[in-house]
Formats: structure tokens, sequence, C-alpha cells
């Protein structure tokens, strides 16, 4: 399943995911494709799957990042449950992103901290909207 249930998430093309989900190690699948338990992950999954389609990177080397990121989180005590790999694929997106120059660590920095301001004032179950406020500084 492409998208979770009530999750407003761009769509993809499903060959495009499964060319992923043959690409990514340890991508949690069932039959019909990548499983997501929250709408984020989904979303962070077609945001790779986007940028490799746009030439941005290779399947082979998002893999070897991917492998990077779950293999420092394992040294760094990460118990491997399977429950905190899409921390990985996101922390592999970010670092990609950097690496080729698409958005630098502040960028990110700044992004990340407007989207907690949003998830913050937004009511459980309710879409997260960003707005100029939430880029204010605290």
């Amino acid at each position: 399943m492409l998208q979770p249930q009530g999750a407003d998430v761009t769509a993809i093309d499903p060959a495009a995911a499964r060319r992923a989900a043959q690409s990514a190690p340890g991508l949690p699948c069932d039959a019909e494709g990548p499983v997501f338990c929250e709408p984020w992950e989904a979303q962070a999954f077609a945001m790779a799957v986007v940028l490799h389609e746009r030439g941005l990177f290779g399947w082979d080397e998002w893999a070897t990042m991917l492998g990077q990121e779950i293999k420092a989180a394992q040294g760094a005590g990460d118990p491997d449950t399977g429950e905190t790999y899409y921390c990985h694929w996101l922390a592999a997106l970010e670092r990609m992103v950097a690496h080729k120059g698409i958005a630098d660590g502040a960028t990110l920095a700044r992004y990340h901290d407007a989207w907690g301001r949003a998830a913050d004032r937004t009511p459980h179950g309710a879409p997260i909207a960003l707005t100029a406020k939430d880029f204010a500084a605290e």
C-alpha cells in the first residue's frame, strides 16, 4: 500500500515505488509494496522517490547512504527492531540533499524548527501547515 489510509501525500508512480523498494535495504514491505505506520513515513519515502526520478541520485548511492545511517544508528545503540527505519530514511534524505547542495544544514534546521512550531499549534488529527510565523525566531 503506497499511501496510509486517510493520508494526503503526493501520489507516486507504483513502478517507481517498486524500484525504490527493491533498492533500499530493509524497506518495510508487504505483497503490495512499501508499508508505512505514519503519514510522514510515506511522505519521506515519496520525497526520496521524486528526487531520484529527477536525477538527484541513483538508487545505489541512496542505498549506500541509507545503509550508513542505519549502521551509525546501530552503533549508537538503536535496537534495530524496524520501528526506527523511516527515521534513518529521513536522516539519509537530509544528508543527501545537503551533500548534493540542495539545502544546507542551517536550512534543514530552520525547516525542522518551523515544522515543530507548526505541529505544536495544530490540533491532533488536523493537517500541519507551515506559515511565515513558523519561521520567525522564538
